[in-house]
This record gives structure tokens, sequence and C-alpha cells, in this order.
């Protein structure tokens, strides 16, 4: 038996799956290829809001049947909206996939995106954004993108704005399925206690009706900077929120796991570098920590924190302070041992279950048309070397590539904040 099956029906829509013979339930998404970064300021939010206008009823379910039918299971089930992709997710017991695979392909194919819902959903949708403008530890995020991708869809938010989420018509989210939920941007991905074949046959019925389609296309991000960029936001809170960034790299290329490694020696768990002098040696935040963030053609490093508000400054140069040495050091072979141990031993854990599978799989097949298996990834890590973890810091911890959102009680101007991260 094949560790991952693929087919490409017809029209061009993809099934992947992962049979878990082992496993009593059963994860399935339905991926679109289409996310915010597709958006123009005058749409913005439109994927978003698409995304949860599919739930509220389709030619044969309504919007109370769609939860009655998997939550009655034993079920749940859920959608989000990314920069790049869409997905609608299900996860329950193995013996009902077909029932899971009948709701959520009609979700996608015949929404009937009902008048008097579409006016509700259009509150609870602004009221999320001003939930998200309320929370400085997301929304410092959001300015953050703005620095990375100014005057591109990526540096929009996920979510939209007040003015474009009303304006949209429901002959807007129309027309906008109808163009980009199309065979070839739609991905089947399942993972569990199933038959690959069976499940091919029953997407050829569900999906047949779809048309031949090419794929959706997204403007790429072109655009260089010259100087540090700096967004302060005054805001009377009880700590200061800050999102250090810099452009990075994209999912396919050949530094992303030297990156994937450095975020966990910076960042990425709790024996971190930043973790244990911030934290745990000077007590300056509770919360820090960094990501990565990899799209199809551009991507980001991110350091994140929370700090007391009279000691922004000094978190803010420790910061720089560990970037320096990242620049000017090599990591020592222990430390990048226990990185590689880390990111390797956190996937092979994610993947015993059935919805971390599901993702394995349906995330690169809808962005990359592609499907890893964990040993490729191992295989990949495993050969990073400690010259190419310097190469990627080199290549973006420059001045002129630094970004800084801080949302808190700030009295210092942006060229203050600019002098406090100092990569030289």
């Amino acid at each position: 038996m094949k560790e991952y099956n693929r087919a490409v029906l017809t029209n061009g829509v993809r099934v992947v799956s992962r049979p878990m013979p082992e496993k009593k339930s059963v994860a399935l998404g339905i991926w679109v290829n289409v996310g915010s970064r597709c958006e123009t300021p005058v749409n913005s939010g439109i994927s978003h809001f698409l995304e949860h206008m599919v739930f509220k009823g389709t030619g044969k379910y309504t919007c109370q049947k769609i939860k009655e039918s998997i939550e009655g299971v034993g079920g749940s089930f859920n959608g989000f909206t990314s920069e790049e992709v869409t997905c609608y997710l299900v996860k329950l017991p193995a013996v009902y996939l077909e029932l899971a695979l009948d709701i959520l392909s009609e979700m996608v194919v015949d929404p009937i995106i009902p008048r008097d819902e579409l006016e509700r959903e259009r509150t609870v949708v602004l009221e999320e954004i001003k939930m998200y403008k309320d929370q400085p530890q997301s929304y410092v995020h959001e300015l953050l993108d703005k620095l990375l991708w100014p005057g591109h869809p990526l540096g929009m938010s996920i979510l939209g704005t007040k003015a474009s989420v009303t304006s949209l018509s429901r002959r807007d989210l129309i027309e906008y399925k109808k163009s980009r939920y199309t065979a070839a941007n739609i991905v089947v991905s399942a993972a569990g206690s199933l038959d690959h074949d069976e499940l091919v046959e029953k997407a050829v019925k569900r999906f047949a009706g779809l048309k031949r389609s090419g794929l959706n296309a997204c403007g790429k991000f072109k655009g260089s900077l010259k100087h540090p960029q700096v967004s302060l936001c005054y805001k009377e809170t009880e700590q200061t929120h800050l999102a250090a960034g810099f452009r990075g790299l994209n999912k396919e290329h050949p530094l992303r796991y030297a990156l994937s490694l450095l975020n966990v020696i910076l960042g990425g768990n709790s024996s971190s570098r930043l973790f244990s002098e911030i934290r745990e040696k000077r007590g300056l935040a509770y919360e820090i920590g960094s990501g990565a963030k990899f799209l199809k053609d551009t991507g980001a490093f991110i350091v994140h924190a929370g700090v007391d508000n009279n000691k922004v400054k000094d978190t803010v140069e420790l910061i720089f302070r560990e970037l320096r040495r990242a620049i000017r050091e090599k990591a020592g072979l222990a430390e990048l041992k226990r990185a590689k141990e880390f990111l390797t031993g956190q996937m092979l854990l994610s993947l015993e279950d059935t919805m971390d599978q599901m993702f394995w799989i349906g995330e690169p097949t809808v962005s990359l048309d592609k499907t890893y298996s964990p040993e490729e990834i191992i295989a990949k890590v495993r050969q990073v070397s400690l010259e190419d973890l310097q190469q990627v810091c080199r290549l973006l911890f420059r001045e002129d590539n630094t970004h800084i959102a801080l949302i808190g009680p700030v009295k210092a101007t942006e060229s203050a904040v600019s002098g406090w991260a100092r990569l030289k």
C-alpha cells in the first residue's frame, strides 16, 4: 500500500489521500487555491466572507442540517482562509466519510448564499474585524504585514476592512465563487481509515459538474527597500506588543529548511536563545518567540513579544543583539542537532493524527502540486549545515530588510526605534 495516493479527475480536480487503517477516524479537507492575495483593496476580505457564507446552506443542506449532520455523529468541522488558500475541513468517525464528502462538496460546489444570512453574517465579520483590532497581540502582525508587503494584497488584512466588507454584495460573492472555485483549483485530501479508490469514485460523482479550468492567477510580489520600516500605533495598553519582521524565503527556496531550523534556535521553543535571554534571564517579557512564514513567491521571519511598557527599548536592543550574534557566530553543532531533533520530532508526533496528515498532503498539493513524505523532509533537514544557517542570517538580517511594528503607549519616534534595531 502506498503511503500517499493521488488521482486527477478528468476536469482537473485533484484527490490525495493517506490511508491509516489502524485509525477509527478520518479527516477530510476540500482546499481551494484562493486567498486574500487574490483580492484588491475594493473587494478585500471577499475570500474570507465567502468562506463564512458557504456554511449557510446549499441546495441540499440547510445551515442547521450541516451542523446537525456532522456533530450528530460525533464529528467536528471548520473552515479557514489564509493569504493563499481556503479550506473546509471535517473530522469524524471513518464510517461517515461519504457523509462528510457529500456535505463539504455541496458547500463548495452549490452554496446558495441566502440574502438574509448574508446581512447577518456581514455583521459577524465586521465584529471579527473589530475583535482583532482590539487584540494588540494579533493586530500588530497586520501592521507588520503592511510594512513587509506594501502596496500588495499580502499587506492587506485577510478579514478585509469595514469599508470593503460593507460594500460586498451577494452578486460579488457569487461571481467571485464562480470564477475562483473552479476544478483545477480544488483539491480533496483525506487521511484515516479509508480506501483511496472509493474516495476517488465518490469525488467523481460530486465534482463531475465542474468544467475544466486554469489555475487562479494572483499577482506576484515585487518590491525592494532601502531603509528600515517602522510602524508605531499608540494605544493605552498594559504592555507593548512588538513584531519585528524580515522578508524571507518562499516555499521552494533551497534554504527554507535552514530557516526553519534557525527559527527553532532563535525563538521556536522555550529552550531557544530569545526565550532564554529575554524571558528566563531578564524577565523582560512573558511572551517572546519567533516564526517563519513561507508563501509561493516570498515569505518572512518574525520575532514577536509582549513586553513591559518601560522596557521596550531594552527588549528590542536585546532581540537585535541576538540577531547580530547569529550573523557573526556560527551556532554550535550540539545546538543544531537539538534543533533538528526538535523539528523532526514535532513533525512526526503531529503526523500521528489524521487531521495533521490531511493538512500534510492537502496544503502542498493545492499550493505547489506536490506531496512530500516525512522521510524526504527529514533527509533535507539533516543536510542543513552550520554554514547554511549563517547564509540565511546574512540573506535576511539586513538593515534595509528590517520591519518593526509596535502597539502600546509608545513615546519613541520611528527613527529612535530604528536606532535600537541595529544589525551592524
